[in-house]
């Protein structure tokens, strides 16, 4: 048998198919070259795979741990600056301080709140704003005095600045019986009530007051209120709401004059208005024990037209109403005035003072008496007299005359 006889059936047995199919048939067996330039390439190929993972996550691991850095850095530095903001809109850690704080008229909400931190009542001026804008306090605050602390947050500070707040300042303002509405307008200035006598006179002579009393009476003089501002010790805002200062008076004269008074008045024969004017003449003469007989001698010469005194009162306190609040001299008795009670018969147009109760009272009950003079004698004690010879005497014999 030839070599070739003998290798043909060798290679008919590799090609047959393998009873398991293709996938089971065994490679060839490798070079020794092919085997050492797959090793070669495996030598370059290996190390090279596993350095860049390492490289890679290296490098997220630092930006991982730069970013939870930052994020508690921040975290801390938000906090800290939460922690003072908080401190100071809920007024933690303040050291104690009571502060009279004044909202003047014209005042813009910025002057208000540079105002509180210079008086140490808020450090940060921007939160405070911000905090105003969305609570709407800012449009809240209003005019007057306030007593604030540094134990108040903010919302306690702007809630304290409001028209109706408890922390509003207040002051008692004592009247005395026969100060003139000039006078009273002057105290209520000088006590922290009025800003200015010139918003006190508007409020009187232009603001339409709702009390019967006052209907008859024209707008447009601030005199008009004469006569009905009643002596007494009244609590003020500092400041005070002008129109709202005024009518606390009126609300109490119409509470005292009540309707028996006003009942009186009418039997009378005169107006309410014509009473009050009778009792301020009273107030501003009396010594304060002689009230009654001076209202005999008014209503007297009111009644007297055709007597010896014709007419005229002849009260030396209407030239001081007209003077300026001098003492009154005989030169003063030519004012040309309706209040002056020398040039014109009867009573002047309406009251020069406000008169308390005592003198209402006695406008309506006159002591009986038919006297139409009386003098101030030595004694500090008013005299009275029917004729105007007994007056002369009276006046000859005291050395104040003299």
């Amino acid at each position: 048998m030839s070599q070739n006889d003998r290798y043909e059936p060798r290679e008919r047995r590799s090609s047959r198919p393998s009873p398991h199919g293709e996938r089971e048939a065994r490679p060839a067996p490798r070079t020794e070259r092919s085997s050492a330039r797959s090793s070669s390439r495996e030598e370059h190929a290996a190390p090279r795979r596993p350095r860049r993972k390492r490289r890679s996550a290296g490098r997220t691991a630092g930006l991982v741990l730069l970013y939870v850095t930052a994020v508690i850095g921040v975290s801390i530095l938000l906090a800290c600056i939460g922690w003072v903001a908080a401190g100071d809109v809920l007024a933690l850690n303040k050291d104690e301080k009571v502060v009279t704080f004044t909202v003047a008229p014209g005042d813009s909400f910025s002057d208000v709140v540079d105002r509180l931190e210079e008086e140490g009542l808020i450090e940060y001026k921007f939160l405070f704003k911000l905090f105003a804008s969305f609570t709407h306090g800012k449009d809240k605050v209003a005019v007057g005095t306030y007593t604030l602390s540094t134990d108040m947050d903010y919302r306690a500070l702007l809630a304290g600045m409001r028209a109706n707040s408890a922390n509003r300042s207040e002051v008692k303002v004592t009247i005395p019986e026969g100060y003139n509405i000039d006078q009273i307008f002057a105290l209520l200035v000088e006590k922290g009530v009025a800003a200015s006598k010139e918003e006190l006179q508007e409020a009187a002579a232009s603001h339409d007051y709702a009390f019967s009393f006052l209907q008859d009476i024209p707008l447009g003089d601030y005199h008009r209120l004469e006569g009905y501002l009643m002596p007494d010790t009244y609590t003020f805002y500092t400041p005070h709401d002008p129109v709202y200062a005024l009518n606390k008076f009126l609300v109490y004269f119409d509470s005292q004059v009540d309707d028996s008074i006003r009942n009186k008045a009418a039997d009378s024969g005169y107006s309410l208005r014509e009473i009050l004017t009778i009792a301020s003449l009273i107030e501003r003469e009396t010594t304060g024990k002689d009230r009654t007989e001076i209202s005999a001698v008014i209503h007297n010469r009111l009644n007297d037209a055709g007597g010896g005194t014709q007419g005229y009162l002849q009260i030396d306190a209407t030239l001081v109403y007209i003077n300026g609040g001098r003492e009154p001299t005989e030169a003063d008795k030519s004012i040309d005035s309706p209040y002056n009670t020398y040039m014109y018969k009867g009573l002047p147009p309406g009251p020069i003072a406000n008169p308390g109760m005592e003198s209402i009272i006695a406008a309506l009950n006159p002591a009986n008496s038919k006297d139409l003079y009386y003098a101030l004698g030595d004694d500090d004690a008013h005299h009275f007299f029917r004729t105007y010879d007994q007056l002369q005497s009276f006046i000859a014999s005291q050395d104040r005359y003299r």
